[in-house]
């Protein structure tokens, strides 16, 4: 992973970080990189007291091994294993599903309808990771960086149905960059011993991290849906 400062988003149109201040305590702010867009850290602490208390324990809890990190992939990867510790079950992976009913009136007389049909399907297949009442929350640690356009596209489905009120991103700091990954050796095998590949390998720049999520935000891919994105650095990282 790149740190130049050409390939790297840094929140151009993101909320004010004097606003997060008052949001979410120093100790936080100092373990995440964090980033609010369209007022999303307001909405959460003074519309959703209960989602934001579940979601600052769970970040104070949240600390990552090195271990972890240099365990093989898989379908399910071991800090994704690990964030589903840190929710209760009211937070519930979530699929949207809703038709169209389209109905075309007279211009002048509005109960008069000249065509009515319903497009079944209009939203299908978009999946939230975690959604409580209407706060969503998806988990982003070594995927492709498009993956990030299904997340927001999500949101913003979710968002324009009047599912969720808002949106939050766990990701990939920009501080856990290349210099980072090398200092971890070499990836581990699934019995736990050496193998041969080097750990930083595994995130390369076209993976999901924290520049290729802002620079998604600053084009606006999240729609009107308010997001907040926690960036994990190496100050979540224990030597264990």
């Amino acid at each position: 992973m790149s740190n130049d400062l050409e390939d790297i988003s840094t929140g151009a149109v993101a909320d004010d970080p004097n606003i997060l201040e008052s949001v979410f305590e120093e100790e936080l702010l100092s373990k995440f990189e964090v980033y609010s867009y369209r007022n999303a850290a307001g909405i959460l602490k003074s519309s959703f007291p209960e989602q934001f208390n579940n979601l600052v324990a769970a970040l104070r809890k949240f600390s990552i091994s090195k271990t972890m990190i240099r365990s093989p992939g898989g379908s399910k990867s071991e800090i994704a294993k690990y964030v589903d510790t840190l929710f209760d079950e009211g937070w519930q992976e979530t699929r949207i599903s809703a038709d169209l009913h389209v109905k075309l009136l007279h211009a002048k007389q509005k109960t008069r309808i000249l065509n009515e049909y319903t497009r079944e399907g209009f939203l299908d297949g978009h999946r939230i990771d975690f959604v409580k009442g209407k706060v969503a929350l998806d988990l982003e640690w070594n995927s492709k960086d498009q993956t990030y356009d299904r997340d927001l596209y999500a949101f913003a489905a979710f968002y324009e149905a009047g599912a969720i009120d808002l949106g939050i991103i766990l990701t990939r700091g920009t501080s856990l960059d290349n210099s980072f990954f090398r200092s971890l050796g070499r990836v581990l095998k699934k019995d736990g011993s050496e193998g041969t590949d080097e750990v930083y390998k595994k995130y390369g720049a076209s993976s999901t991290w924290m520049g290729k999520l802002l620079y998604r935000l600053d084009a606006g891919r999240n729609g009107g849906c308010p997001v907040l994105a926690f960036g994990i650095t190496p100050n979540c990282v224990t030597d264990d």
